[in-house]
């Protein structure tokens, strides 16, 4: 079942959804994201720990 993380779930006012197979593949992409469209120069483990709990299933 695909995973997903959108940007208005981390409360960012952006439409931005990172959609993947694994955590793994949706938490490389919010990274990605973050750090192109949101100027996040590093993406600290703290990050990606909050980010893991909102990840939902499609």
């Amino acid at each position: 079942m695909e995973k997903v993380l959108k940007c208005k779930d981390v409360g960012v006012n952006c439409d931005f959804i990172a959609r993947g197979k694994t955590e793994e593949e949706v938490l490389k992409k919010a990274s990605e994201h973050a750090k192109k469209d949101h100027d996040i120069d590093e993406v600290t483990e703290e990050y990606l720990n909050s980010w893991r709990k909102l990840i939902r299933n499609a």
